[in-house]
């Protein structure tokens, strides 16, 4: 796939994202050069036509079985595939569109699967030679949740090694020498590239906004807790999240919120309805100068501006510490904590990773021999005050909420790095998942002929909130 910005087509066919690389605005003739990738699927824009009888979900499939039979050689996005189980599962959702009864608004979606969440019926690898092959013969509660609620569940996608250690083969669909970010890699590289309009992924620090920034697709990281973690291989008990990564803010919302209403998660809140909450403008965003700023590139900062100049051109007020000497205050406390969250992460780490290491020695990967490492030299007391530290700042967050719809920033810092080693900088990210709060990376800008997002942040538990403000930005400016 070329290492550019693709054409928009003169007809968008069935299931494709409308293109719309340059919008304008009626009121302020402000206009915005987004992001624009003509192979992103959803199923949500197919799905009219399966009611109307005009597609079947067993020809959606076909359709992304297509692109990953041309495309994942060179992309590796996938581990393995259940084609049989696929078509099946499509038949039989085609059958009941057929009736007229289909099982639920994921009914027949295409999905793929994060290779540390666990499938009945394919490996559990985890990008780990103790894992090869290893089946744990039930699905995890998300994966079962969609079986139950009739999506199609395609394969496996590759992740770096337990999501949080060496990296995996997959490539950045726009330029095979650069990295697709981790851990999420696969998930984000089989949307970008139209194999599928749906992927599971985790984060625990940035694997799931980052690898959508890089890839050009929507990520959508939900409040701690929101989606069920059962059965999915931990790294932090109070810093995993499991989310989603696609191609339209629409199948994100009806994915997230089927497995929330399915199984629901203990002691935790719902994502209600099958479609995304309804746009909502917001009075105010705040935008964080937080040190990510300083990894930047000259032209990423340039056009993150001309965003917010968009932004306000449309009636949006954006703060920033230039205006509100107390959002730098907040943006010191957010940079002082956020390295924190590394910290809270080896200490949670040590099980099962130390019983790894003690095990299999060097068969681990050096980065996770060294979070270990830093978790058995941390004390109860140290976990203790990080964990103190981080409810007083989600506090100071929560109630800048109250004075600003919600923040705004970069999802990462700038286009995907080169080299597939490293998979970028976890700066931008790692506040809402040190935090556990929502945030949606949005594809909006283009820099040098590679996607990046922004990424919009909001307080715990305002997961319809977040989302009804991503659903005006993304209608106003891509």
């Amino acid at each position: 796939m070329p290492n550019v910005r693709r054409p928009a087509p003169t007809s968008v066919p069935p299931g494709r994202v409308a293109p719309d690389s340059l919008k304008e605005s009626h009121s302020t003739g402000q206009r915005v050069k987004v992001w624009h990738n003509s192979d992103l699927l959803s199923f949500s824009h197919a799905l009219p036509d399966f009611t109307a009888g005009k597609s079947t979900p067993r020809e959606f499939l076909e359709q992304c079985l297509d692109a990953i039979a041309a495309r994942d050689k060179r992309v590796k996005a996938f581990v393995t595939l259940n084609l049989v189980g696929a078509r099946k599962s499509a038949d039989a959702a085609t059958k009941r569109y057929e009736s007229g009864k289909p099982l639920s608004p994921v009914d027949g979606c295409p999905i793929a699967v994060k290779d540390i969440i666990e499938t009945a019926d394919m490996p559990t690898g985890m990008n780990s030679s103790l894992f090869k092959g290893w089946r744990s013969k039930h699905d995890a509660a998300c994966v079962f949740a969609l079986r139950c609620s009739g999506a199609v569940i395609i394969g496996k996608t590759v992740t770096t090694e337990f999501a949080i250690g060496r990296s995996g083969p997959t490539t950045n669909p726009f330029d095979v020498k650069r990295t697709p970010g981790g851990s999420s890699s696969g998930s984000a590289a089989a949307v970008a590239c139209g194999m599928v309009p749906v992927a599971l992924g985790t984060q625990t620090i940035g694997s799931i906004l980052r690898p959508a920034s890089y890839c050009g697709t929507i990520g959508f990281k939900p409040t701690a807790g929101t989606l069920h973690m059962g059965g999915i291989h931990p790294i932090s008990a109070t810093c995993d999240h499991l989310g989603i990564i696609a191609g339209s803010l629409e199948d994100t919302w009806r994915v997230a919120s089927q497995i929330s209403l399915t199984l629901g998660s203990p002691g935790n809140q719902f994502l209600p309805g099958a479609v995304p909450p309804a746009p909502r403008k917001p009075r105010k965003l705040a935008r964080l100068y937080t040190r990510g700023w300083l990894e930047l590139d000259r032209e990423t900062r340039e056009i993150f501006n001309e965003v917010l100049a968009a932004l306000e051109a449309r009636g949006v007020k954006i703060e920033s510490r230039e205006h509100d000497p107390e959002l730098s205050v907040l943006e010191d406390e957010l940079d002082g904590g956020v390295a924190d969250g590394l910290a809270i992460v080896a200490y949670e780490m040590k099980w099962p990773y130390g019983e790894y290491v003690a095990r299999f020695g060097r068969q681990i990967g050096p980065r996770i021999r060294e979070l270990v490492s830093r978790g058995y030299e941390m004390t109860q007391a140290d976990y203790k005050r990080l964990l103190v530290n981080r409810r007083r700042i989600q506090s100071l967050v929560q109630k800048w909420s109250s004075s600003c719809d919600v923040f705004i920033t970069l999802a990462a810092s700038g286009p995907a790095k080169l080299g597939l080693s490293h998979t970028g900088s976890r700066t931008f990210p790692a506040y809402s998942s040190w935090l556990g709060f929502p945030a949606f990376t949005l594809p909006l800008m283009e820099v040098n002929g590679l996607p990046v997002g922004i990424q919009l942040l909001g307080a715990g538990g305002a997961d319809a909130e977040l989302c009804a403000i991503a659903n005006w930005v993304m209608r106003e400016l891509g």
